[in-house]
């Protein structure tokens, strides 16, 4: 019978690490396929939509939402090409961030605002697409580092009305473009909207017009701003938001898996 520590003990020591070592990395090969896979997968679709409905190639730009999924997974879509992410968490972002200072990547932050994390944010993203009131914005106005330039910004709309979510209601999105416009450590962008979840396609189309045509008022109402961005779709209604003008779409699921 072996004593604890006796050479049998160490051999099955090393192969259990030997299996567990080559589990984990066939593990990871076959993630960092996926994810790479997965992101040729989604644009080949933006592409596809931009010809079918007549957008200009290249016109749709893709953000990465990354939110619960760790630094590793957006290594790997770093290197298959993405650049651009967009984080809800703040200080889970913060940590991604300080783990991939290698990598160039776009941090875009996409979820619900509050005053006491303005000032990282201001700091650390360099797009905001949930601004929904004017406080906030001034808190991000004044918190923007000058050394960073100014902090690209889209306004949530709240398309559909629903109390769980951010953002502004469409009539008073005018009023708000109209307060945010002399501050120069925001560049505004455009507007962001999630509209309430929907399966049909003619009806996902029906609610991302009304964004459009609201986006193109502002537009033609505040001809100083260059209103450029309108940030709308997902992975479940990616082809309606392209259908209907979007530039850029917010893609998680498709590209990283279910969270």
């Amino acid at each position: 019978m072996q004593r604890p520590g006796q050479p049998g003990q160490a051999a099955d020591s090393i192969i259990s690490f030997r299996v567990w070592h080559n589990d984990y990395w066939l593990k990871t090969v076959l993630a960092m396929q996926e994810i790479a896979q997965n992101l040729l997968l989604v644009r080949r679709q933006i592409a596809q939509w931009e010809i079918q409905y007549q957008r200009s190639p290249g016109s749709v730009s893709l953000i990465a939402v990354s939110k619960t999924h760790g630094a590793e997974n957006l290594r790997q879509a770093y290197q298959a090409g993405q650049r651009a992410f967009g984080e809800s968490y703040l200080q889970e972002a913060l940590q991604k961030m300080q783990a991939l200072t290698d990598c160039d990547i776009q941090w875009h932050f996409i979820g619900p605002l509050q005053s006491n994390k303005t000032r990282p944010i201001a700091q650390a993203f360099d797009w905001v697409h949930s601004v929904d009131r004017l406080k906030i914005a001034q808190r991000l106005h004044e918190q923007r580092p000058s050394d960073l330039g100014p902090l690209n910004i889209c306004i949530q709309v709240n398309i559909s009305g629903e109390s769980s979510k951010s953002g502004v209601l469409p009539g008073q999105l005018p009023a708000l473009l109209e307060q945010l416009a002399p501050l120069h450590q925001l560049r505004i962008r455009g507007i962001m909207a999630i509209p309430a979840a929907n399966d049909k396609l003619a009806a996902q189309r029906q609610v991302f017009r009304r964004l459009n045509r609201l986006f193109e008022e502002a537009k033609a109402h505040n001809p100083g701003l260059a209103l450029d961005t309108l940030s709308m779709g997902m992975s479940s209604d990616m082809q309606a938001a392209i259908a209907e003008g979007a530039t850029m779409v917010r893609v998680g699921t498709a590209i990283f898996g279910e969270r």
